[in-house]
């Protein structure tokens, strides 16, 4: 299991789990939630208490990714498997993101 907290604008909105390759959920963070000023952090993400679930990475979270060339260049310098979409956002989605959201692992102890 990996993780990744998901800020919008430097505020932590949310956790995004990848359970394994084929489970992925989002959760947002109870204060970003509770927060009426605080907008979700895309219209297919709606804000809401209850815990998203999927097969595959959110479609927002691979937009977030390079493809092509790019791509193929940043898995190699990276040293990260193609198909591995949570990783490479992971390495990719710090800083310097088209948009507001970016992305930090959460390490585990």
């Amino acid at each position: 299991m990996r993780a990744l907290e998901v800020y919008r604008d430097g505020i932590l909105a949310g956790i995004l789990t990848e359970e394994n390759r084929q489970h992925y959920v989002f959760k947002y963070n109870e204060n970003y939630f509770n927060d009426a000023s605080k907008p979700a952090i895309s219209l297919t993400l709606p804000k809401t208490q209850k815990q998203y679930s999927s097969e595959f990475l959110f479609p927002f979270f691979f937009n977030m990714l390079s493809e092509g060339v790019n791509r193929k260049l940043q898995c190699t310098q990276l040293r990260i498997d193609e198909e591995d979409n949570f990783g490479l956002l992971a390495a990719t989605a710090q800083c310097d993101t088209i948009g507001a959201v970016t992305v930090n692992p959460i390490v585990s102890k």
